[in-house]
């Protein structure tokens, strides 16, 4: 095998790939990247039996083939050469000497033929879907996943469609998030758990471009997300998702709309008084006048007033702070709006369309001590 590429769409294409590289694995060929290379096209692959990407990288192919290679050492080594194009050449042995200008490495591949290549997956019901629209919903719900493998359904995301309707939905036992967004088009009847980890990745790949689309494509077993010349494969979460449509009450005793940069930026400055180990809870006291942001740890006390527009009862609540800042960080509208029942139903913060709600559990503290 004889390729030369640009070092600059190289590392590209090994960063995409890499991230579905196994890092200590009882077996050596998923610590290897898989350079393909045949009269049409040069493909690397990573798959850590989880997670499968492959990406097309810009170059020409003088002798086609195929070698697995150390992605860690390939990665280092493609990264340090000069900014100029690199040729990689394998010899029969699969040995592969890599050259940059006047840079020059020898190191050892392995055939690809224990190599597991990711299966061919049948490309029938899809989904087409922006690359800027899927990348906001991960980022908006992704948060709130449970990262505790004990409890798999709740590592993973709900992906439900319904016609031109798709709703993603996380949760940890504390919280759920959830995103509805209208398709272009209207698809049949689809749901699936998909893997955070997977959505991570997925969108660290994504662009973000409002141009480019994503093309998704469902099977019992895994999920496939297409886009700029990448295909990341993944397997689903098997199971059935929580059933939440009896937490999301439209009731509310309370509902306060407030700017949400002056909250966001409150409760991100009570947290200084916190440590890591603390489990302090925000006191939230909203009456006609204001609401104000109280908080009491062993390091000091901090209490803020802000402006809002109150419908409803007086409320006095506590929360667990990075809730809320997790919450509020993720929502792009100037105002929030945020519903309340009693000091132990949950929150809601959610728009009048309820393109996202995110419920928090509150949390019991003692009104007297702070």
């Amino acid at each position: 095998m004889k390729i030369i590429c640009p070092k600059s769409k190289l590392v590209n294409g090994i960063n995409i790939v890499l991230k579905a590289v196994s890092n200590k694995s009882t077996m050596p060929i998923l610590e290897c990247l898989v350079i393909e290379a045949t009269s049409d096209h040069i493909k690397l692959i990573g798959n850590d039996m989880e997670l499968g990407i492959e990406t097309l990288v810009p170059g020409e192919v003088l002798i086609e083939g195929t070698v697995a290679i150390n992605a860690k050492v390939f990665s280092e080594i493609i990264r340090k050469l000069p900014d100029s194009d690199v040729s990689i050449e394998v010899d029969e042995n699969y040995r592969a000497t890599i050259t940059s200008e006047k840079a020059k490495f020898n190191i050892a591949g392995k055939s690809s033929d224990e190599f597991p290549y990711l299966p061919v997956i049948e490309k029938t019901n899809h989904v087409t879907i922006s690359e800027f629209t899927l990348k906001e919903v991960i980022r908006q719900t992704v948060f709130s996943i449970a990262d505790n493998e004990s409890n798999k359904i709740m590592t993973g995301e709900l992906f439900e469609i319904k016609d031109n309707r798709l709703k993603v939905v996380s949760l940890d036992g504390h919280r759920i998030s959830i995103r509805n967004i209208e398709l272009k088009n209207s698809y049949q009847d689809i749901k699936v758990i998909v893997p955070g980890k997977t959505l991570n990745e997925v969108s660290k790949i994504l662009s973000g471009d409002m141009e480019k689309e994503v093309n998704l494509f469902f099977t019992d077993r895994h999920i496939v997300f297409e886009f700029d010349n990448t295909m990341v494969l993944s397997r689903l979460i098997e199971g059935e998702y929580y059933k939440i449509e009896q937490m999301l009450s439209s009731d509310y005793e309370t509902k306060v709309t407030v700017n949400k940069r002056e909250l966001l930026d409150c409760i991100d400055r009570a947290t200084l008084l916190i440590k890591e180990s603390d489990k302090k809870p925000i006191i939230v006291n909203v009456n006609d006048v204001n609401m104000e942001l109280k908080i009491h740890s062993s390091i000091g006390s901090m209490n803020e007033e802000i402006d809002i527009k109150k419908d409803g009862k007086d409320i006095l609540i506590g929360f667990n702070p990075k809730f809320l800042i997790d919450a509020l960080r993720v929502i792009d509208d100037e105002e929030v709006d945020i519903y309340l029942i009693n000091p132990k139903a949950p929150c809601f913060i959610k728009d009048k369309e309820e393109s996202y709600i995110y419920l928090i559990l509150p949390v019991n503290f003692n009104a007297g001590a702070n």
